[in-house]
């Protein structure tokens, strides 16, 4: 099967490239660097968003474009200028931020509505699928969405709103015994998928006949509160006790509101995935890697080389900041409500 990937060294995509030449696919990565290379892949340097890259692909057909770039409505347009009878099946990576929030129905599945007056990412993704629809419906174009939920690897620590560049910062505050911040009482029940998981599920849709016209969300059947993350992630760490600070989300959001979109449009939220359908489709899926096992690989990987545990100071500065906020406003309410009536 000859395949493109549109990106392929990211996070998720990589995972998805090395499983793909594992399984003895003619694999091609389209990106801008030559540096960004993958052992057994074929490479493309070109930007996809520069109109000459049409003369890069001009003479190529593909079994399956994965696109891991695209992200609005206008980008979709121009794959369909690409890739109009030059692929068999494109695949377009959405978000699971997608879906409905607040829920209206505890258990997400592909069905569940797409609906987020949160964040404008996840409104822009929407669009893209509708487009890729409306393609469908009027030109047979043979597109599949997959939507994944949070997806991490070796290299990312995936705590809520922590720093994904330099994920190891929550990692130091752990290890340190400094307070960190966790929305709402941390009960939240949440589905972290490792990217090695994730990749069993979209490289088996590849080619598949019965994924055209349809989306799948790929995800683990494991789902945690935040806290017993944090919790997993302190024992993998070798750290303290977590000393988790409980903030109401609104609260953090109006203190730093670039945190509306990950959080009142998805983290905060209850977030269990319905498998069924991906497992009709590629049988014998399932996501075997458990958060405490992942987490504690990623912690060995940040460990086997100080270089890699940078840290984002200005996200600690917040997080200080916004405890201290908090704490303060705290004392103030235990005043208030110890006084008098009246008083």
């Amino acid at each position: 099967m000859k395949i493109l990937f549109l990106g392929g060294t990211g996070i998720i995509s990589t995972a998805c490239t090395q499983l793909a030449v594992a399984r003895g696919f003619d694999v091609t990565l389209l990106n801008r660097s030559r540096r960004e290379t993958i052992a057994g892949t074929r490479q493309i340097v070109a930007d996809i968003g520069d109109p000459a890259v049409a003369g890069a692909l001009e003479n190529h057909r593909w079994d399956a474009v994965i696109d891991f770039i695209a992200f609005d409505a206008a980008a979709i347009e121009q794959r369909l200028q690409l890739f109009r009878g030059r692929t068999g099946q494109y695949v377009f990576i959405s978000t699971a931020s997608a879906y409905q929030r607040p829920l209206a129905h505890a258990i997400i599945t592909e069905s569940t509505p797409l609906v987020n007056p949160f964040w404008e990412y996840s409104r822009l993704k929407i669009a893209a699928e509708e487009r890729l629809m409306r393609a469908h419906r009027e030109e047979s174009f043979p597109f599949t969405v997959i939507r994944p939920s949070l997806t991490y690897g070796d290299t990312v620590v995936p705590l809520v709103l922590n720093s994904w560049a330099h994920s190891f910062t929550a990692v130091a505050r752990l290890r340190a015994g400094k307070p960190i911040v966790v929305p709402g009482d941390g009960l939240s029940l949440w589905t972290i998928t490792h990217n090695s998981d994730f990749a069993k599920g979209l490289v088996g849709l590849l080619g598949h006949p019965g994924a055209i016209g349809h989306a799948f969300h790929i995800t683990s059947d494991e789902a945690l509160t935040w806290n017993q993350m944090f919790q997993a992630t302190a024992e993998a760490a070798g750290a303290p006790a977590p000393r988790l600070v409980h903030i109401a989300s609104d609260f953090i959001a109006a203190c730093y509101p670039e945190t509306t979109g990950t959080l009142l449009g998805d983290k905060s939220h209850s977030a269990i995935f319905d498998n069924t359908k991906i497992k009709r489709l590629v049988p014998g899926y399932v996501a075997t890697t458990r958060f405490r096992d992942g987490i504690a690989k990623t912690l060995r990987w940040l460990d086997a080389d100080p270089r890699r545990q940078t840290i984002d100071e200005a996200v600690n500065t917040r997080w200080d900041r916004l405890i201290a906020s908090y704490e303060r406003g705290l004392e103030a309410a235990r005043r208030e409500c110890a006084a008098p009536d009246g008083r």
